[in-house]
C-alpha cells in the first residue's frame, strides 16, 4: 500500500523522468525494560558501559519521496550490535527500487557492495561520497562534472590501474570490479558551521550529462532534506518532541513505530494531493496544521472510522 504519491504536475517532484526519492535513517527511545534493552541497545555504548543513555533507542532506515515526505519502506533495528548501522538496515531495501526513481543518499550508505546492488534494479542513483573515496578523472564534461570509475575493493594496486586505463580508452569492463560513475563537485559558499569550505562530492549512474546537468543533480541532493524534514514530523508533531516510545517489547516497539510512519503516510499523501490539486509544492501545505485539522475531525462525534 505504501507507495510515491506524488503526481506528474505535482511541483518538485521529479528530475526529468525520475522521481526524486530519499534514503535515510533515524533513532527512537524506547522504555528502558530489559527485553528492549537486549534487543536495541544504547547509543554510542559498547559492554558494559556505564555512561549509557537513560533509554534504549531503536533505529528506523526509511526511503521516502521528497516531495511528499510519504515513506515507501522502512526497516527497524536497534543502535548496538552486529548489523546495527544505517547501511545494514538499508541493504535489503536497495534491492527493491523501481527503475523511475532517482535515490538519493548522504555519505554514510555508500560502499562498493551496495551501490552495485542498487544500481542493478536499474533505478538511477545520486550519492554524497566521503573525501577518501578515490576517483580518477576519465573526461571532463561540458557542464564541469567529469566521468569516473568505482573499482571493488577488491581489486588493487596494478590490476586497479589497469582498470582505470581501460576505462579511458573506452573499452568494456567487468561489472563485478569496475563501475563508470559521472562526479558532480561543488562548494557551498555561504554555508556556516562545520561545513565551510567543504568540497561536496556527488556520484551518479546518470552519465549522459544531458540528461541531468550537473546544477540541475547539485540541487536535486539537496532535496534529501526534504527526507529529514519527513522525520522531524514523525518524531515531533505526530509523537511529540522528546518523548519515548510506550511499547514494553520490541515487537510492540516495532508495531508503535510502523503505526506512525503508517499515519504519517496518510497525512503525507492527502497533503500532496491538496497541494498537486491546488498547483503549489507540498512544502507549502503546514503539516502541523493538517494534523490539528485531521485531530479536530477524527474526535467529531459525527466522524465515522
Amino acid at each position: 500500500m505504501a507507495v510515491p504519491v506524488a503526481e506528474e504536475l505535482t511541483r518538485g517532484a521529479f528530475l526529468g523522468p525520475w522521481r526524486l526519492m530519499a534514503i535515510d535513517g533515524f533513532e527512537w527511545d524506547a522504555p528502558a525494560t530489559g527485553a528492549n534493552i537486549a534487543a536495541f541497545g544504547f547509543a554510542g555504548t559498547r559492554g558494559d558501559d556505564l555512561e549509557k543513555a537513560a533509554f534504549p533507542k531503536a533505529r528506523v532506515v526509511t526511503i521516502g519521496e521528497c516531495a511528499s515526505h510519504a515513506v515507501v519502506d522502512a526497516r527497524i533495528g536497534g543502535v548496538a550490535g552486529k548489523g546495527a548501522g544505517e547501511q545494514a538496515l538499508a541493504r535489503p531495501m536497495l534491492r527493491r527500487l523501481e527503475e523511475d526513481w532517482l535515490l538519493i543518499a548522504d555519505r554514510n550508505f555508500y560502499n562498493w557492495e551496495d551501490w552495485c546492488a542498487a544500481a542493478d534494479t536499474g533505478a538511477a542513483l545520486l550519492w554524497r561520497v566521503k573525501a577518501d573515496l578515490r576517483l580518477p578523472v576519465l573526461e571532463l564534461l561540458p557542464d564541469g562534472s567529469y566521468r569516473s570509475l568505482l573499482v571493488s575493493r577488491k581489486v588493487k594496486g596494478k590490476a586497479r590501474q589497469q582498470l582505470v586505463e581501460a576505462a579511458r580508452r573506452g573499452e568494456d569492463l567487468d561489472e563485478d570490479k569496475a563501475r563508470p560513475v559521472r562526479v558532480i563537485e561543488y562548494e557551498v559558499p555561504d554555508r556556516e558551521g562545520d561545513g565551510t569550505g567543504e568540497l561536496i562530492a556527488l556520484i551518479t549512474t546518470i552519465t549522459d550529462p544531458r540528461q541531468a546537468p550537473a546544477g540541475a543533480l547539485a540541487h536535486a541532493y539537496h532535496e534529501r532534506w526534504e527526507h529529514e524534514t519527513g522525520n522531524r514530523q514523525l518524531k515531533t508533531y505526530l509523537r511529540g518532541p522528546g518523548r519515548v516510545l510506550r511499547s514494553q517489547s520490541p515487537d510492540l516497539v516495532r508495531q508503535e513505530i510502523y503505526g506512525y510512519l503508517l499515519t504519517h503516510y496518510a497525512i503525507s499523501a492527502l497533503i500532496c494531493q491538496a497541494a498537486t490539486e491546488a498547483d503549489i509544492d507540498p512544502d507549502r501545505v503546514k503539516f502541523k496544521r493538517t494534523v490539528r485539522v485531521l485531530r479536530r475531525r477524527a474526535a467529531d462525534p459525527a466522524f465515522s472510522p
